[in-house]
């Protein structure tokens, strides 16, 4: 991918505009005490179009020359279990062309990122028909940070996007490289013989693929802050291998390097903000394809780790990539390792697209996670790491098997088989996501989504700064 394949899609705020149209956010609370403070005109067409407060509704009022002199949004009832706080991601795409700022909002900074995370587009094959209404940057906020998450936000969606004929492994090391260089971190990338020697999980999995598979490792920050992991599953296709995947299921495969997309967009936030860390990001770069050397159901292989793997399905090959890159992350014994994966349909099954299964064994890190994804409006749901279902993955021929071998408990073995490679990193958190809005809503549109990427951020930023 060259720079401008790579480029945010999502604009700029604009330096904030006492002449750009006023948007006035109103709830059910205080529509009422807003509808009085409105002029005589613009009441009295806010009347006659019947606007009610109601989640998404819009009016645009004009002065006595017929120009665009407010508009009303509606927020919804607060206090409603649904109550969306992205709702005005929805702007850019009902607005005319102008300038607009914002009034009433309940967390102006929320709103703004909003705003700019729903203006995004994916342009790179056709125009795109990108939203022409700009948003004058709301007064007291930190602007600069909005645009570095929507920003971070736009690259990482522009990369689960992109279809796998021009995004492999190779693609995904230079959205790495373009990364580091950006942020003055430290980049090296194993691959060939010696990721075969020394990682050898990924290799196979990747080996039946003309596009080489490799280690991405990026390193950022001083040597002697607070050591963080973030490992990404780059799985930039996934045929199922051997186990080949029906047609259905693999039309959106391009996705299955969603995790290491996440890892990406969030290691983007944490440099950009200068946080005190020692920033350390894996990412197992592989295309999971089908030629006479992929590796079979029933091979044995031995991992980083020195454990052996009885391969009972070449679909579940990301959590092979995924172990031997845990292992180098956990031999240096980091305060926090973080893993981002599009693991397994059983965690969507459970939770739906919108939501990421996490699964951890540190209690703290739990709550953390959990009250981080609420602040960012990233949410998480926990999982139970049930270590009874550890036996599922019994082998007669190895010291495990990479899958159960039974319908049940299917994301949860996925992370126990996951747990075996960082052992010594208690406090290590998986997430499971599906990396894709499957329809479009308020700040999130339809397509490629870098999930827990931003609650990442939030965390992070609570721990170490900036």
């Amino acid at each position: 991918m060259t720079q401008a394949d790579t480029q945010a899609s999502t604009p700029a705020l604009l330096p904030g505009d006492t002449q750009a149209v006023p948007v006035t956010l109103v709830t059910t609370a205080n529509w009422a005490e807003a509808e009085a403070a409105l002029e005589p005109i613009q009441r009295s067409f806010a009347n006659a179009v019947g606007f009610k407060p109601k989640a998404g509704s819009l009016a645009l009022l004009p002065g006595p020359d017929g120009d665009l002199t407010r508009v009303l949004f509606g927020l919804g009832d607060p206090g409603a279990a649904a109550y969306d706080r992205l709702l005005a991601g929805k702007l850019p795409g009902l607005l005319p062309e102008g300038t607009f700022r914002l009034e009433g909002a309940p967390e102006p900074a929320e709103a703004a990122l909003a705003w700019l995370m729903g203006s995004y587009r994916f342009g790179r094959y056709r125009a795109a028909g990108g939203t022409k209404a700009r948003l004058a940057a709301p007064a007291g906020i930190d602007a600069a940070e909005v645009e570095r998450i929507a920003a971070a936000v736009a690259m990482g969606r522009d990369l689960v996007n992109t279809p796998a004929n021009d995004l492999g492994p190779d693609e995904i090391e230079a959205a790495a490289r373009a990364l580091a260089a950006r942020h003055g971190a430290a980049i090296s990338v194993m691959r060939g013989d010696v990721l075969e020697r020394e990682f050898p999980l990924i290799h196979a999995v990747g080996a039946a693929s003309p596009r080489a598979p490799r280690l991405i490792d990026l390193t950022w920050g001083p040597a002697d802050a607070p050591r963080v992991t973030l490992v990404g599953k780059g799985v930039a296709f996934d045929t199922g291998g051997l186990d080949i995947k029906p047609s259905a299921a693999m039309l959106l495969m391009k996705k299955d390097m969603g995790g290491a997309a996440a890892a990406l967009a969030a290691a983007d936030m944490v440099m950009g903000a200068g946080l005190n860390l020692r920033l350390r990001v894996l990412i197992p770069a592989v295309e999971n394809a089908v030629s006479g050397n992929a590796f079979r159901p029933g091979d044995v292989l031995p991992s980083r780790a020195g454990l052996s793997v009885e391969i009972g399905n070449t679909d579940a090959e990301g959590r092979l990539i995924l172990a031997d890159a845990l292992t180098v992350a956990d031999a240096e014994s980091p305060e926090l390792i973080l893993d981002f994966s599009t693991l397994t349909g059983a965690a969507r099954v459970a939770l739906g697209p919108d939501l990421p299964a996490f699964f951890t064994e540190d209690e703290a890190l739990a709550g953390a996670v959990v009250e981080a994804g609420l602040r960012a409006i990233d949410p998480v749901w926990r999982m139970p790491l049930h270590a009874p279902y550890a036996s599922l993955l019994d082998s007669k021929v190895a010291d495990l098997n990479n899958v159960s071998g039974g319908p049940f408990a299917g994301a949860i073995t996925a992370a126990l088989f996951l747990r075996r490679f960082a052992p010594k990193t208690r406090a290590h958190g998986h997430f499971d996501l599906y990396g894709w809005n499957p329809s479009t809503k308020p700040g999130r549109p339809e397509g490629g989504e870098v999930q827990t990427a931003r609650l990442t951020y939030a965390l992070l930023k609570a721990r170490y700064g900036g």
